[in-house]
């Protein structure tokens, strides 16, 4: 079992490194309850089913699984509910962490964000200049959630 530790932050775009190898990402829910996730995603040419159990703190379980992309693909037309998320993911090094910087496209455009994974709650971190807004409970900027209300609907 893996226990997922992350820290979501809202960031100023025009304070952002350069920007280059973004991975594409397609991903879609097959289920979303009080208790887990499940989900599809295609990322370049690797595919993952992953099952996340329900937040405490920061922390959740985590299964992940690397399956064939031709499944992936598959399950994200037959069994996924609503459109799939579409974003780039770009890697930033920043100290001895990588930030995860989510650029939102389709019904999610103009959303940028950035996630830090971390091997405690307490862990300490350096935040990058470009860090705004720590919105790591606020539960409308799960990507789960952004199927059903996405970005453009809050304008």
């Amino acid at each position: 079992m893996t226990k997922e530790i992350e820290k979501k932050y809202l960031i100023d775009i025009n304070k952002l490194p350069s920007l280059t190898q973004g991975i594409e990402i397609k991903q879609g829910y097959i289920s979303t309850s009080l208790r887990a996730t499940t989900r599809i995603r295609v990322a370049g040419d690797k595919a993952y089913l992953t099952l996340k159990g329900r937040t405490q703190g920061l922390t959740r379980t985590e299964f992940e699984y690397q399956i064939p992309i031709e499944d992936a693909i598959q399950m994200l037309a037959e069994f996924c509910e609503g459109s799939a998320i579409e974003k780039t993911r770009y890697l930033v090094k920043q100290s001895k962490h990588t930030w995860e910087i989510d650029v939102f496209h389709g019904d999610n455009h103009g959303l940028v964000v950035a996630e830090i994974e971390l091997g405690s709650e307490d862990e300490s971190y350096d935040l990058p200049e470009w860090v705004t807004e720590d919105v790591s409970h606020e539960v409308k900027y799960c990507n789960s959630n952004l199927l059903t209300n996405p970005y453009k609907n809050w304008l």
